[in-house]
């Protein structure tokens, strides 16, 4: 265990690379305005604990707080320089609101990521030293011999003409960029002092390909130019689609059916994600089924979705559980039948809803949280006609 810390330690320090000063995402508005507004209204942007409800309901019942040790840094608040270093030191930190703590994750964050360090509890990115100076494609070395421009850092890019900027260097060699595993930093794994991985994609069992992969499915191409120095027609959508922020993008890889059969009928919903619908622990997902028939419309019971960690046989928070007490979440690539038994005649109309809550209500009780939250939020919706 003693090597396991030291080796977390050394990451973290590693991570600090490229933030000796803060960086705003603010200063990409100018030359990149429609990314800037996507990602500001994305959770990447609202990770922080002054921004995201859940976290801060959650990091002000986690025991560490009473201790002033901010764990979550790494990946909610990784712009905090300061939250870092006391991290990687084992010190006392509390984030102070600071714009570095407010932004949360920010285009920095992600675009200077230059490889992952897999852990056993959790990932760590590790960011360019901007050690190694690439000039940008659009402009010659004599120009920056000449110090026409002044190149102020690099970045890492995903683009497919490759095309620079006069206000960074640009590296589109890094395949974390186009194998999706770029996210696998923060969104692979987090186990807790019981290894309990308490999030976890399992993306091992299915792996990001070139085809379809994190980037792909979460940040689709859609209309409009990524930069204004000139017009690239579509660019990956940053506002990084998800079961809270524009959960309707991800809605082409779930397929809903419906079969009829003499005792009543099945709804059979495929996955085709390669991992699970919901990851959150704290996500409910559910199948809502009515049927109108003579113009009277009938709802029938709702179908829960849930993954519940608990300590011994009891429900608990994800830093005591031990185990999962239930999983009944739809898995990677899993098609999951579901009866209803209710006879179906000619001329019914059936209306099938498939969503999640963001918390239960009994969550949001006791982590005193709004009944905001705990709104149904849609993900795809099918109509059928009984014939």
């Amino acid at each position: 265990m003693k090597t396991l810390l030291i080796s977390a330690a050394a990451l973290l320090t590693t991570q600090l690379y490229g933030l000796s000063t803060f960086q705003s995402s603010k200063a990409c508005q100018k030359c990149h305005p429609l990314i800037y507004k996507e990602h500001y209204a994305s959770q990447h942007t609202h990770a922080s604990i002054f921004k995201d409800p859940i976290h801060k309901a959650v990091w002000d019942a986690h025991p560490l707080k009473k201790k002033e040790l901010y764990s979550c840094a790494k990946c909610h608040t990784p712009n905090d320089k300061q939250a870092l270093i006391a991290l990687n030191e084992h010190k006392k930190y509390m984030p102070d609101n600071t714009e570095g703590s407010r932004e949360g994750v920010s285009c920095v964050s992600c675009h200077k990521i230059e490889s992952i360090e897999h852990g056993k509890v959790s990932n760590t990115n590790i960011l360019t030293k901007d050690a190694k100076k690439l000039f940008s494609a659009r402009e010659s070395e004599k120009n920056v011999k000449d110090k026409k421009f002044q190149l102020s850092s690099e970045f890492f890019g995903l683009v497919t003409k490759k095309s620079g900027s006069p206000y960074h260097n640009i590296d589109f060699s890094n395949e974390l960029f186009y194998n999706g595993n770029l996210c696998m930093g923060c969104h692979s794994h987090k186990e807790n002092a019981n290894r309990l991985k308490v999030c976890d994609t399992k993306l091992q069992e299915h792996p990001n390909t070139k085809e379809i992969n994190c980037i792909t499915c979460h940040m689709p191409k859609v209309k409009g130019s990524f930069t204004t120095m000139y017009d690239s027609k579509t660019h990956r959508y940053h506002g990084f689609s998800g079961s809270i922020h524009q959960p309707q993008m991800l809605a082409k890889y779930v397929t809903i059916e419906m079969q009829k059969n003499g005792a009543g009928f099945d709804i059979l919903i495929t996955n085709q994600a390669n991992h699970a619908l919901l990851l959150h622990p704290m996500r409910v997902g559910e199948l809502q089924v009515s049927i109108e028939r003579s113009g009277q419309k009938t709802a029938l019971e709702p179908v829960e979705f849930v993954r519940i960690l608990g300590k011994e046989d009891h429900p608990a928070p994800p830093w005591i559980a031990d185990r999962v007490l239930k999983n009944t979440q739809i898995q990677a690539k899993e098609q999951r039948k579901i009866h209803f038994n209710y006879p179906l005649q000619k001329g019914d109309k059936l209306s099938v809803a498939l969503g999640h809550y963001i918390v239960s209500k009994e969550v949001a009780k006791k982590f005193g949280l709004d009944e905001t939250l705990t709104k149904f939020i849609l993900l795809k919706e099918e109509h059928f006609d009984v014939k």
